[in-house]
């Protein structure tokens, strides 16, 4: 259903190389390269998370309450992101931990402000429900 989802930036080149590393752990890489930002994907057949500066020229703002969720293939994933994205100058914005049953997640705001979710959610077998 998500094409994508763009985070504004107003460190084009100090961005991308954040969301370089973090988005590694992911298994994503970089899959489009525009003169006002970048697209990361995990493959083509999925969605993509960019990285651009504001077509108005304008400087990048963060919404208070937008945020962008990513899905990690385990805890251990979430835990190395979360502890990646801190290293590289993100601020953290909630430790690694369960939320709800099945529900683990951490988030950090990105070097612009954006704030970022990493998720593993183990859904119950649905037989069980």
């Amino acid at each position: 259903m998500i094409s994508y989802t763009t985070v504004g930036t107003n460190f084009l080149n100090e961005s991308s190389q954040f969301y370089d590393h973090i988005l590694g752990l992911l298994g994503a890489k970089r899959v489009m390269e525009f003169d006002r930002g970048f697209a990361w994907a995990v493959a083509q057949d999925q969605p993509m998370f960019c990285l651009m500066t504001p077509f108005d020229e304008h400087k990048a703002t963060i919404s208070n309450g937008s945020m962008v969720a990513l899905s990690a293939e385990n805890r251990e994933i979430v835990d190395k992101m979360h502890d990646m994205a801190i290293e590289l100058g993100g601020a953290d914005e909630g430790s690694p931990g369960e939320r709800s049953e099945g529900f683990y997640a951490a988030y950090f705001r990105d070097l612009d402000g954006n704030k970022i979710c990493i998720t593993h959610i183990e859904m119950p077998d649905p037989e069980s429900v």
